[in-house]
Formats: structure tokens, sequence, C-alpha cells
């Protein structure tokens, strides 16, 4: 996975100097390094959210991943145990 150049409390802040509309968004980003889309991007996922609810985002969005590997893994146990009693019959 790729190093994260920017943490969530640096994003939401340059999310929030972005939406403040004292400078562009070309502006905003070209000062801190990034792209606009980046911005953009940002904007789309951690507008209105606040440093604790970025943190709890990323919480969830791990343990959603971690359920989903679970659930997969289930999902193939299940499979094999389906194929081995149909094999019996």
């Amino acid at each position: 996975m790729r190093k994260r150049r920017f943490s969530e409390e640096q994003i939401v802040r340059i999310v929030r100097e972005a939406e403040r509309g004292d400078q562009t968004v070309a502006e905003v980003a070209r000062a801190h390094g990034v792209a606009e889309n980046s911005i953009y991007r940002w904007r789309q996922k951690y507008a209105g959210l606040s440093v604790p609810e970025t943190r709890r985002l990323r919480e969830l969005e791990q343990e959603n991943g971690r359920l989903k590997r679970l659930l997969a893994e289930r999902d193939l146990e299940v499979d094999a145990l389906r194929d081995l009693l149909s094999g019996n019959s």
C-alpha cells in the first residue's frame, strides 16, 4: 500500500482552507503541492468532517475491510463443504 503523504488532519485543514474561499482551489493546491483533483476528491470524502470523525471513518473502513475478508473466507469454506457433501452422495 502506498504511504500517504498527508494525514487525515492535514487533509481536513486543506479542504477547509479551499472551502473558505479566500483562495481558489488551484492556489490552495499549488500552496500545498497537490493536484486540484486531489482536493476535489478529498472534498467529496472529508467535507464537513472534523478530525475525530475522520479518525472514526478510517477505523470503520478498516473494520469493514476485515469483515469483508472474513465473509469471503467463510463463503469459501461453505462452498468447499458443499462440494464435499455433493461428492459423497
